[in-house]
C-alpha cells in the first residue's frame, strides 16, 4: 500500500506533463502488443503454409499449389500466388522471381506497419519530460525570488525534485518503449528473412519442375 501511495504521490508532483506522457506511453504500449502478436501468429502461420506447399510444387502439380496458396491471405500464400500466376507467362526463372519480389515488396510494408511509432513515442515521453522539468525549473526559481531568504534554499530543493519527475517518468516511459521497439524489428526481420528464403526455395522448386516438364 505504501509503494502503490509512493507512485500516486511521484505522478500527482510532477504535474500536468506527466498526463501526455502517461498517453503517449500508454498509445506505445496498445501499438506495442498489437505488433507483437501480429507478427508471432504471422510467424507461425507462414511457417506452417510453407511446409503444406513445399510438398505440393514438388509434385508439380501448380494449379493445386495455386489454389491452396489463394486460399490464405498470409504473406508466403501472396507472393508465391503472383509467382505461379506468371506461369503460362514467363520464358525465364528471373521472371517468376520478379514477381515474387513483387509479392514480397507488398508484404514487407504490413510487417513493418506502426512499428516504427515506437521509437517515435519513446523520443516524445523523453522530451515531453525534460520540457516538464525546465518549466518547473522555471516556476521554481521565479517562487524562490519571492520567498524569505531563510527559506530559499529549502524551497528551492523540494521544487528541484519535483520538475525532476517529469524527465524521471519521460525516461521510464521511452526506454521500455526502445526495448520493445528492438524486439520487434528483431521479429520482423527474422520473418523478412524466412519469406526471402522460402521464395528462393519456391523459385528453385518450380524452375526444375518446369525443366524436367520440358525434358
Amino acid at each position: 500500500m505504501e509503494f502503490y501511495g509512493s507512485i500516486v504521490r511521484f505522478f500527482q508532483e510532477g504535474g500536468v506533463f506527466m498526463y501526455p506522457i502517461m498517453l503517449v506511453f500508454a498509445a506505445g504500449v496498445a501499438i506495442a502488443i498489437e505488433r507483437y502478436v501480429y507478427l508471432t501468429a504471422s510467424k507461425a502461420r507462414n511457417r506452417k503454409l510453407i511446409t503444406q506447399l513445399m510438398p505440393i510444387l514438388k509434385t508439380g502439380d501448380f494449379q493445386k499449389a495455386f489454389n491452396a496458396a489463394g486460399k490464405s491471405k498470409q504473406a508466403i500464400s501472396q507472393i508465391l500466388a503472383l509467382g505461379l500466376s506468371r506461369l503460362n507467362t514467363a520464358k525465364r526463372r528471373d521472371d517468376i522471381e520478379m514477381a515474387m519480389e513483387e509479392g514480397m515488396m507488398e508484404v514487407i510494408p504490413k510487417l513493418e506497419k506502426r512499428t516504427h511509432y515506437l521509437a517515435t513515442f519513446a523520443n516524445i515521453a523523453t522530451l515531453l519530460g525534460l520540457l516538464g522539468t525546465i518549466i518547473g525549473l522555471i516556476q521554481a526559481f521565479t517562487a524562490v525570488a519571492a520567498a524569505d531568504p531563510a527559506q530559499k534554499a529549502d524551497l528551492l530543493s523540494s521544487s528541484i525534485s519535483v520538475a525532476m519527475n517529469t524527465t524521471a517518468f519521460g525516461l521510464m516511459a521511452a526506454i521500455p518503449l526502445l526495448l520493445i521497439y528492438t524486439v520487434l524489428q528483431t521479429k520482423t526481420t527474422e520473418i523478412v528473412d524466412s519469406l526471402e528464403m522460402a521464395t528462393v526455395k519456391f523459385a528453385n522448386v518450380i524452375t526444375e519442375k518446369q525443366v524436367s516438364k520440358a525434358q
